[in-house]
Parts: C-alpha cells; structure tokens; sequence
C-alpha cells in the first residue's frame, strides 16, 4: 500500500532543511526543480549543462537554508543563487567571455523590433539560447535579472564598460535574428 505525503507549507519545508532533513529536501527540490532548470538554460549551452547547474545549485541551496531569513520570496532567494551558481559553474568549466569593443555600443537601430514583435516566449528564449555565452550571460543578468552593469561586472570579473558592450551587441543581434525571421529589414549589418 502506497502511503501519500503530508503536505507541507514551504515554510516548514524551509524550517525541515534548515536542520537538514533530507525528505525536506527532496520536496523542496521537487517543488522549485522545473522553474529553476529554465533559468539554468539561460546560462547553460545545453540541458545536460543546466542540469548540472542547477544540481550545483540546489547544493548551494541547502547548505545556505540556514541563511535564508525571510526578507523577500524565498523562490527569489532560490533564484538568485541558481544564477550565481550557474555563473560560477560557466567561470570553472569554459574558457574567458568573449568581449566586444566599447566602440560598438550605440550603433544600434533606432527600431526595437523586440519591443514590436510578435514572438512568442519560447522563440524569444531559443534565440537567446543561441547567443555567444558571454553575450547570453549579460543579456540574462541585465534585461532578465534585472542587475545592474556594476553587479554584472562584479559577478563576471569583468568591467562595467564590457558589461555595457556585451548587452548593446546581444541586444543587436537579437534585433537582427527577429528581423531575418519576421522576413524585415532594418538597414543594418549582419
């Protein structure tokens, strides 16, 4: 006979792993997984990476429970440390972001086809997904993270100046991917 779980709130699922009950954390784990591996494949390049960024993740998760106090959601919590973590794991398994010359930074047409296309999500993200990592990274941490270019050279090692660059250029080619896809041109280079 197959005994059904007692339903937890996530705050006792919180409270469970903060003492590090493994059944507690297996709930958690289930319960945040499948949001959390979709931010992994914003950084990752390719589901067996994200994979391993969110296991990498979830371990951060629960060694830090302890730390986690309640000041915002705790699935905002999760989610930021999905993205340190997935950053870090990027740093030790590839080699140095690719970085753009500052000179590049606003050359950019004054259509914003983003802002006027008829994509869907998942569209969107699978042309994200194609960026050059360092491109991806920036693009993510900025326009889906909401960082600033000061935290996102503080996380990368890298200057906010490049941070800038890398977004103006990610932005760019998107731009251009979405008007070669909705058969448009908007009179720049490719």
């Amino acid at each position: 006979m197959m005994f059904l779980e007692p339903k937890f709130t996530i705050q006792q699922l919180i409270d469970r792993c903060k003492t590090g009950e493994r059944k507690a954390q297996e709930l958690l784990y289930k319960q945040f997984a499948a949001k959390m591996l979709v931010v992994c494949m914003r950084y990752a390049t390719d589901r067996m990476e994200a994979e391993d960024m969110l296991q990498n993740g979830f371990i951060r998760v629960f060694q830090k429970a302890a730390d986690f106090r309640g000041d915002g959601s705790f699935e905002g919590w999760v989610r930021r440390i999905m993205v340190h973590s997935s950053i870090e794991y990027y740093r030790k398994h590839h080699k140095m972001l690719q970085v753009v010359n500052t000179d590049d930074v606003g050359n950019e047409p004054s259509v914003n086809p983003l802002a006027t296309s008829n994509l869907d999500a998942q569209v969107l993200l699978s042309l994200i997904q194609q960026l050059a990592p360092g491109y991806r990274m920036v693009f993510n941490l900025y326009a889906l993270e909401g960082y600033s270019h000061k935290e996102i050279a503080e996380m990368m090692g890298i200057s906010e100046g490049a941070s800038k660059s890398q977004l103006s250029r990610a932005r760019t080619i998107l731009k251009e991917q979405i008007a070669k896809m909705e058969g448009k041109s908007y009179g720049y280079a490719g």
